[in-house]
């Protein structure tokens, strides 16, 4: 999702069926580090696959969902994109991002019959947790204790089914206590 030729190409493939109706923008790259630890080259990894990614997958679907005046554009964030977490400074950079780039979307969307939400999951048991091994490190969510991907997808699901007088503008998901 970091080169955008490739994302144009599999744009232009998804074209030859017609737009989505829903548009679900989510990628991520995850690691832990102090910000003395962390490289030049995490931090470009970090930005160029959470932030600048979903980017030019919106530059390309957002003009065509505008145009046709209907549709949903979601986007996955984190709820690192409102919180600060010691360690994860590329991480956290990219999700801030990602949150301003999405309210920059809704605003350039506003009133143009697509529906925008930001969805901000919490700590999800998925692959990304692998390296870090949470259960190890204390103050983090055990793997046991995490949302699954599908308590992120019946929140897309409730975003994008809710009538067109409603619109759900952001979601933010934790795991119960």
């Amino acid at each position: 999702m970091t080169d955008p030729a490739a994302v144009e190409r599999a744009v232009k493939r998804l074209g030859e069926q017609g737009i989505p109706d829903i548009v679900v923008n989510n990628a991520a790259v995850f690691f832990v580090k102090p910000i003395e630890a962390t490289t030049s080259a995490d931090f470009a990894q970090a930005i160029a696959t959470n932030l600048t990614g979903p980017f030019l997958l919106a530059r390309l679907l957002v003009p065509q969902l505008r145009e046709r005046g209907s549709g949903h554009f979601v986007t996955i964030g984190s709820i690192a994109d409102h919180v600060a977490f010691p360690g994860s400074s590329a991480y956290v950079a990219s999700k801030f991002g990602l949150r301003g780039m999405h309210q920059v979307i809704a605003a350039e969307l506003a009133r143009s019959g697509v529906r925008t939400t930001l969805i901000s999951p919490g700590p999800v048991d998925t692959a990304l947790w692998d390296a870090v091994e949470p259960d190890s490190k204390p103050g983090f969510t055990k793997r046991k204790d995490m949302m699954q991907a599908a308590d992120v997808a019946a929140a897309v699901l409730f975003a994008v089914t809710r009538p067109p007088r409603v619109e759900v503008t952001e979601i933010r998901l934790m795991p119960g206590r």
